[in-house]
């Protein structure tokens, strides 16, 4: 995508053109802000390009990291399809798996699921009118995500989380097998029920979604700029960045990095406790009917989204370093497993697509001021749920730079509290 070939006026940079990062720029600018993207790459490229699309509305609980031996012991050795792990990646790793782990516990985890509320809560109505200007309401698939399982263990643990969720004002619908394959006719019949969640709302096809705000953000007067946004240096009281016509100074600057973020913010000083799950997915035609809903396999830890490419098969977590090469093992061991679960047809893609998820070992975000440097702001660290947070994140963030109340408390998620 071609960049603006107008002179730079902005006074905020927002680096990054994720999800994360367009949704920073669309609210700074309905609070008047001059708004420039910066991207290497193409607005929703990496991260943002694969997900089950999911605005999960009802993930109010945190991926948690597992806590009974029995469950970590099937994961050290590789018996899980819900995770893989890099041997090699370990010692690295170690210090952030830890710290995930030890805020996993019964004392803590609490506080996980209270910060993430706020964005969990204003999720859909913070990206609804977006979605609306972006003109992009027909990539709204309404129906929600469904649950399934195939053995009573899974069930106990399902119905245990579905029962706590309505203690946080969510529509939860248990299915019997008759109910389940009723809404799903093409499920195979060894699936024994399911849990519907139908406030949560799926996009299908999240990098057009990211496009679409993208068009949305220049349409409003807003600039991209292919640039390093790893080259971004004080300049005395203001911000520089090199891009590809050269340096921009600004006011201001965010870095909605995604797995990246955690560089920048390394480089200058602040220490953070975070690591990456990376994800594949691949995508599969229709053979007999899409799915309406978005399936997730409770059993094996993967789900089949309804795609405007095709049904799309999505991992679980890989725990490996960023940029390693490629492993889809995961993907490999799933498809046949998804296969018996749902009717796909062949392989669309040529190769697996992979991404990595930025965690923190607390489960929340970072979202707000760099306090050791003036002008600079945060906004990374989503995990699972960046696209979810994305709106609303982005109103918060935007709240605190332009000096607005803001609608939730914004401490949970400073970047000093690691």
């Amino acid at each position: 995508m071609p960049s603006s070939t107008q002179a730079t006026t902005a006074d905020i940079a927002v680096l990054g053109a994720g999800i994360v990062g367009v949704s920073v720029a669309l609210k700074l600018q309905e609070y008047g802000r001059r708004v420039v993207l910066i991207d290497r790459d193409l607005p929703g490229a990496a991260t943002s390009f694969g997900n089950a699309g999911l605005i999960e509305r009802s993930s109010v609980f945190p991926y948690s990291f597992p806590r009974d031996w029995r469950t970590l012991i099937a994961y050290a050795l590789q018996k899980k399809t819900a995770a893989h792990y890099h041997w090699t990646a370990l010692p690295s790793l170690l210090p952030w798996l830890l710290d995930y782990w030890r805020h996993s516990s019964s004392r803590l985890y609490p506080a996980a699921i209270a910060g993430a509320l706020p964005l969990i809560e204003h999720s859909w109505t913070e990206h609804a009118p977006l979605i609306e200007a972006a003109g992009v309401t027909h990539l709204v698939n309404q129906h929600g995500w469904i649950k399934v399982w195939r053995t009573n263990e899974s069930q106990e643990a399902s119905l245990q989380q579905a029962e706590q969720s309505l203690a946080y004002g969510l529509h939860v619908n248990v299915l019997t097998k008759a109910q389940l394959l009723s809404k799903e006719p093409a499920l195979d019949d060894g699936v024994i029920g399911g849990v519907h969640y139908p406030d949560s709302r799926q996009i299908r096809d999240p990098q057009a979604l990211t496009t679409a705000y993208f068009n949305l953000f220049l349409k409003r007067g807003g600039e991209f700029i292919h640039g390093d946004a790893q080259s971004l240096t004080q300049d005395g009281r203001r911000w520089k960045v090199s891009t590809e016509k050269g340096s921009l100074i600004v006011d201001a600057a965010v870095a909605a990095l995604g797995p990246w973020g955690e560089d920048l913010a390394k480089a200058l000083g602040y220490e953070l406790t975070m690591g990456r799950k990376r994800g594949y997915h691949m995508h599969f035609s229709v053979q007999e009917k899409a799915p309406s809903h978005v399936i997730v396999d409770v059993d094996h830890g993967y789900a089949l989204a309804p795609m405007l490419q095709g049904i799309r098969l999505t991992t679980g977590a890989e725990f490996a370093l960023r940029d390693a090469p490629p492993t889809p093992v995961q993907l490999e061991r799933l498809e046949p497993i998804a296969r018996k679960l749902y009717p796909l047809g062949t392989r669309l893609d040529n190769q697996a697509w992979m991404g990595s998820r930025p965690c923190t070992s607390d489960m929340l975000p970072v979202i707000g001021p760099a306090p050791k440097h003036p002008g600079l702001w945060f906004c990374f660290g989503h995990a699972h749920h960046g696209l979810t947070q994305a709106a609303a994140s982005a109103r918060l963030l935007a709240e605190m730079m332009c000096d607005r109340e803001t609608y939730t408390d914004p401490r949970p998620y400073r970047v000093d509290r690691f």
